[in-house]
Formats: C-alpha cells, sequence, structure tokens
C-alpha cells in the first residue's frame, strides 16, 4: 500500500507547483478521508501525494487540523512554507502538525539568496526535529527529489508546536501599480475581467466567420434527424436536441473554454492573479468574499462549471458565498455570447456596456443582501501577505494549469451539457415547455415584456444559450416578435439569463455541497432577479419614456 503524504501550507507557497514537479503528473479531485476538505490526488509507485487546498483563515486552520487527525501514524505531513516569511509561516502552522511525521519545505529559496544562513537552518532542525530542505518549486533538481523522498522514506515527528530559534530575515515583493491607492483597484477590476472578455470576443469572431460554413455542414443531417418519429427528432435534432446545438458548442462554448483557460493560467502561473485579488480584497470582503474568491467569480465567465469546482479551495467561511456569486452573476461561455447575439440581431449592440454593469452591479447587491453576516465578520478576515511576487511563467505550469480548466469541462460540464440536451428535447416533446412559456406568459407584463418573451426566460433556465433560442428566429438575423425599445431588449435578456442557475450548474452545486443548498440558492436567486428585474424594466421605462 502506498504511504499518503499530505501538502499543508499556506497560499501562493507553491504546494501545487511543487507536487507537479515531484511527480510529473497532474491531478485527480477527491475528498480527504473523513472531512469534507476536497483536494487534488497526484501518485508515483511509491506515494501518494494529497495536495490540500492553502489555509486563508483561522476557520480553516481549524478545518485542517481535524484533517491531521485522520492521517494514520505511519503517514506523512510535508509542510510547505516560504523562504521569504520563515518565521510567520512556522508561527502560523506548526501547531497544525506537531506529533505528527513529516519534513518541512522552504519553497522560494532562488529569492533569497544567501540571506539565511545554513547554521540557522540547522538550528531550526534540531528543535523542530524534522529535515528542512529547501529548493525552487519549478526547478526541482533530481538530487532534491532523491533527498525528499529518502526523507519521506523514513519521516522524523515534528516535536515542537512554537520554536524559540528565529531566522529573523523576511522579503516583500517590490511595489507596483497595483498598490496605488483608487487607481490599483481600477487597474485590478479591469485586469480581472479582461481574460473573460477576450475570450468572448474572439469566440464571436470565430463564430461569425465559421457559423454559416458549420451549420450548412449540419443541414443535411438536420433534415435527416428531424423526420425521424418523436421523440429521436427532439432529442437529436429540432430547437434544442444534441446535433442542432453542436454548432453553438463548438463555435462558442469550446474557444471560449480553451481562450479563457490560456489567459487565465498564464495570470495564475506568473503571480499576476494574486496579486489583483489581493489587492481587491479590501473592497470585497464586506460582502463576505475574500479577494481570492473573486478569481472563481471571473473564472465563470468561462465555464460555471470548473468555476464552481474550483471553490473547493475556497475558504470554508465564504465558500457559499462564492458560488452563490458564479451562479447569479458569472455570464459563461454559453450565456454571454447568446445575450450579444440577441443585442447584435436587435441592431442595439450598444446595450452590451450597459448590460455588463448592471450584471455586475446587481450581482454586488445580490451578494450584499444574500451574504451570512457572520462571513463579514473580523474573526474570518483573510490571513495574507500584503502582496504576492510575480515571476514569468514556465510553459510546464501553464499546460497543467490549462489542463485542469479543460479537463473539468470535458469531464463535467461536457456530459452534463449532452445531459441536458436530452432533456430539453424531451421537454419539448412532451410539450413542457410550451406549457411552461405558456404559463409565464401574463406574468411578463408585470416586467412590461410581451408574452412572448416568456419562451426565452422557460429555455434560459434550461441551459444558457435558450436566451437566444426563445428569442432570435431560425436565421439570427432579427428577434421574433417585436420589441419597442432597447430597455425591453435589456430586461428580457437580464431576466432569462440570472432568473435560475442553469441546470448543468445547478447539477453540480448539488453534487459539490448538497441539495438543500442548491434550492435555498434557487429561492434566493429567484426572488433577486425579479426584483432587479422589475427595477430595470420600470426604472428604464420611466428614464426612456419620461426623461428621453
Amino acid at each position: 500500500m502506498k504511504k499518503s503524504i499530505v501538502l499543508i501550507g499556506n497560499e501562493s507557497v507553491g504546494k501545487s507547483q511543487l507536487v507537479r514537479s515531484l511527480t510529473g503528473k497532474n491531478a485527480l479531485s477527491e475528498k480527504l478521508k473523513g472531512t469534507t476538505i476536497n483536494v487534488q490526488s497526484y501518485e508515483t509507485d511509491q506515494f501518494r501525494f494529497i495536495d490540500t487546498p492553502g489555509i486563508l483563515l483561522e476557520a480553516d486552520s481549524v478545518t485542517s487540523k481535524l484533517a491531521l487527525n485522520e492521517i494514520p501514524d505511519n503517514d506523512c505531513v510535508l509542510l510547505v512554507i516560504t523562504a521569504t516569511s520563515i518565521d510567520q509561516d512556522l508561527s502560523d502552522l506548526l501547531p497544525l502538525v506537531q506529533g505528527k511525521l513529516g519534513a518541512i519545505i522552504i519553497t522560494h529559496w532562488d529569492r533569497m539568496g544567501t540571506m539565511i544562513s545554513t547554521e540557522i537552518l540547522q538550528t531550526l532542525e534540531q528543535e523542530i526535529g524534522v529535515p528542512l530542505i529547501k529548493l525552487d518549486a519549478r526547478n526541482v533538481s533530481s538530487v532534491e527529489k532523491k533527498e525528499i523522498f529518502q526523507t519521506l522514506a523514513s519521516p522524523q515527528h515534528f516535536k515542537k508546536a512554537k520554536v524559540d530559534t528565529l531566522v529573523g530575515v523576511t522579503r516583500k515583493p517590490r511595489k507596483s501599480v497595483f498598490e496605488v491607492p483608487i487607481i490599483g483597484k481600477i487597474i485590478s477590476i479591469l485586469f480581472l475581467f479582461l481574460p473573460a472578455w477576450i475570450a468572448v470576443q474572439n469566440a464571436n469572431f470565430l463564430a461569425d466567420s465559421f457559423y454559416d460554413s458549420v451549420f450548412d455542414s449540419l443541414k443535411s443531417i438536420l433534415n435527416v434527424v428531424n423526420s425521424y418519429p418523436a421523440p429521436i427528432s427532439h432529442l437529436l435534432g429540432k430547437s434544442y436536441g444534441i446535433i442542432a446545438m453542436f454548432p453553438f458548442l463548438v463555435l462558442y462554448a469550446l474557444p471560449t473554454v480553451f481562450l479563457f483557460a490560456l489567459i487565465w493560467s498564464l495570470y495564475k502561473t506568473s503571480g499576476l492573479a494574486d496579486r489583483l485579488t489581493v489587492t481587491l480584497h479590501q473592497l470585497v470582503a464586506p460582502l463576505g468574499l475574500a479577494g481570492r474568491d473573486v478569481v472563481r467569480v471571473i473564472m465563470g465567465f468561462g465555464c460555471n462549471v470548473p468555476a464552481v469546482i474550483s471553490t473547493r479551495t475556497c475558504s470554508s467561511a465564504t465558500r457559499c458565498n462564492c458560488i452563490s456569486a458564479i451562479s447569479f452573476g458569472a455570464a459563461c461561455s454559453y450565456q454571454l455570447p447568446a445575450t450579444i447575439a440577441v443585442f447584435a440581431a436587435a441592431k442595439m449592440g450598444f446595450l452590451v456596456i450597459p448590460y455588463l454593469c448592471i450584471l455586475f452591479l446587481t450581482t454586488l447587491s445580490y451578494l450584499w443582501l444574500t451574504s451570512p453576516k457572520k462571513t463579514k465578520t473580523f474573526s474570518n478576515k483573510l490571513v495574507i501577505n500584503e502582496r504576492d511576487f510575480l515571476q514569468w511563467p514556465t510553459l510546464r505550469s501553464v499546460i497543467a494549469e490549462i489542463w485542469v480548466l479543460v479537463k473539468e469541462f470535458f469531464t463535467v460540464a461536457f456530459p452534463i451539457f449532452l445531459i441536458i440536451c436530452l432533456i430539453a428535447g424531451v421537454l419539448d416533446w412532451l410539450g413542457v415547455i410550451s406549457v411552461l412559456s405558456w404559463l409565464l406568459s401574463p406574468i411578463m407584463s408585470l416586467f412590461n415584456l410581451p408574452a412572448e418573451a416568456a419562451t426565452s426566460v422557460v429555455l434560459g433556465s434550461i441551459r444558457k444559450d435558450g436566451i437566444a433560442i426563445g428569442l432570435l428566429n431560425p436565421a439570427w438575423d432579427g428577434l421574433k416578435f417585436a420589441i419597442s425599445n432597447p430597455v425591453q431588449v435589456l430586461t428580457v435578456v437580464y431576466l432569462a439569463g440570472v432568473l435560475l442557475p442553469c441546470l448543468v450548474t445547478l447539477f453540480t452545486i448539488t453534487k459539490e455541497i448538497n441539495l438543500k443548498f442548491a434550492l435555498r440558492l434557487i429561492s434566493k436567486q429567484m426572488i433577486a432577479a425579479v426584483f432587479f428585474s422589475f427595477i430595470i424594466a420600470w426604472g428604464g421605462y420611466f428614464i426612456f419614456q419620461v426623461i428621453l
């Protein structure tokens, strides 16, 4: 049986990079036995490395300690600290591992040079009782690997929860434009939204360039499939079947996910993502989020599923708030392109910016209203360095990060997408979509919308590309029904987009948390969506009709 090695450390110390360097493999996601902590597992012939989430909050220290209590005595803990703040890291983390078997890895050694003496490290080793191995996690030599594996094969016990010897040397990164008051926060926000914007814009360009040729190539297949008896024709063709939706998947969703994964991997491996989110922490803390939770919300613009799954590394205190923000305000690679397509078909492309601004502001308001008070308290304040070091990303680390996002899309989002296509086809065949649209039709007048808008709301609640399916005519060059002004277009797109999380996202949330949380999230999101849509509809009507 392989020996388990559990990695413990603060965020941004290089744990993931270290274990990838040691094993040369990508991770498998799982839950740590006996706990609710989600972890990444890497295996070699001799060891099974378990990379736990970085410790950010005081509450997480307690959770991590509970996890460590589940580790058998014959397994090990690899405590990962950074050379730039050895004293602080040991003070924070040694109490968690006292009495356990293991070793200490000091990463970022390349940044300290000869600033730390060998004698001090030797004294610390004797005091703590375990070896201290210093290295650069991105460039682990064969000699260093051998030393680590030999140490783990015959580990020693952590003797102390607190040491008397202090290194007395720390190093902080240089200040940059991100630390400039006000301007730094504005630039950070722009940089965070840039990957999603670039990905969507390029996906739209690709779709505009190739949609006709891809759609034309499928016409003959669709004609054959649509001639089949029900329900086969509905499951494969018609408006919602797998083949009918294939062009949208290939031209919008996949390019958006790939481009977003590429750009975001550059952000993450260079340290830019951490620098940005540290800058923004003070802005989002009153909303019940930590600065790094913003990263997961922005990931949702690529695909909600990997974004929700990535919240496994959030603090236990803020994870549910982060998932709520993703569900409500992260317009994914289906929703945002479909929204832009509707604006373009309505000859109102100028609505993109107002729509994104409204989505941003209402998401902040939604979090403020729904986040539990305890997640905003001082006791849950982020434990984090003032800023992280910036570095040039390596090709291997970039590929590893891209692999994580793309793998989650293909292994989780894509299969569920196929299932949802089948569900939508069955609902269409049974007439459920028509009945739901009919039931919602009278309610549309509350939002100053025509009754026909109900279909887009129903379809958008099943899957986000349904916004376009419900509003655009088959040629995608106009709307199915007359809408008199931009406010109505903005209202119906917003209501259809945020009333409910799509079924793919909902299934993922249920799997990651539980059904009770998912149902509670649905109820809160519906109430908020109706409230904000009502304000957009009639506030916009007043501005458009009375003032203008």
